[in-house]
C-alpha cells in the first residue's frame, strides 16, 4: 500500500479498498451462486451498509449467471445513537419502500457486532413472509456477540476495535472514507 496522509483523527488503516473490494466480490459469487436466474432483493441497513449495498449490487451484475434481477431497498434500525457502544436496544427508523413477501431478500449489513441489529431485522422481515431471507455482513466483529445470530454471507472478520470508513461512522464523521481504519484513542470518549 502506498503511503498516504491519514485525515485527522485516523491513527491507521486496518483494511484497505483493495481488500474490501476482494471480499464484496466474493460475497457477491456466492449469493450469484445461490440466486442464479432468480430475482433478488438486496435490503441495505443504513447508514452504513449504503456502500456496501451498492458496491455488492454492482459486483453481482457482473456475475455471469447470477441473479436475473436486482432491486435495492433501504431500511433503517438505531441501537447507538451518538454513543460508540450499541445500547442493545434497536428502533425502526425508517421502514422498506416495497413490500417483500414472496420475494428473495437479502438483508446487507455493513457490521455485526453483538447481534441484536440483525436479530431484530431478520425477525422483523421474516414476519413478512419472503420466499427466502438471508444476510451478507461485510465485517464480522465476534468478539462481543449477546445473541447467536445467522450470516449467510460474510466478507471479513473485523479486528476487536472501535472502526470507522466504507459506511461506518462516529458521530457522523468518517463514513465516506474508502477503507476500514482505527481511530486514534483521543478521539474516542473513556
Amino acid at each position: 500500500m502506498q503511503h498516504q496522509t491519514l485525515p485527522p483523527g485516523i491513527e491507521t488503516i486496518l483494511l484497505d479498498a483493495e481488500t474490501i473490494a476482494g471480499a464484496i466480490r466474493r460475497m457477491a459469487g456466492e449469493i450469484a451462486r445461490d440466486y442464479a436466474d432468480r430475482p433478488l432483493v438486496l435490503v441495505g441497513v443504513l447508514k452504513g451498509a449504503v456502500f456496501v449495498t451498492a458496491d455488492l449490487a454492482r459486483a453481482l451484475a457482473e456475475v455471469p449467471g447470477g441473479p436475473t434481477d436486482v432491486q435495492l431497498d433501504f431500511i433503517a434500525v438505531s441501537s447507538y445513537g451518538n454513543a460508540h457502544r450499541s445500547s442493545g436496544e434497536v428502533r425502526l427508523v425508517q421502514d422498506t419502500t416495497y413490500a417483500i413477501e414472496g420475494k428473495y431478500v437479502v438483508i446487507v449489513e455493513d457490521i455485526i457486532d453483538n447481534g441484536h441489529t440483525l436479530h431484530y431485522l431478520r425477525a422483523m422481515l421474516g414476519n413478512r413472509q419472503p420466499a427466502s431471507l438471508r444476510a451478507a455482513v461485510l465485517l464480522d466483529k465476534p468478539y462481543h456477540r449477546a445473541i447467536d445470530v445467522t450470516v449467510d454471507y460474510t466478507g471479513l472478520t473485523c479486528p476487536d476495535e472501535f472502526v470507522v470508513g466504507y459506511g461506518l461512522d462516529y458521530q457522523e464523521r468518517y463514513r465516506t472514507l474508502p477503507y476500514l481504519a482505527k481511530l486514534r484513542p483521543e478521539v474516542l470518549p473513556a
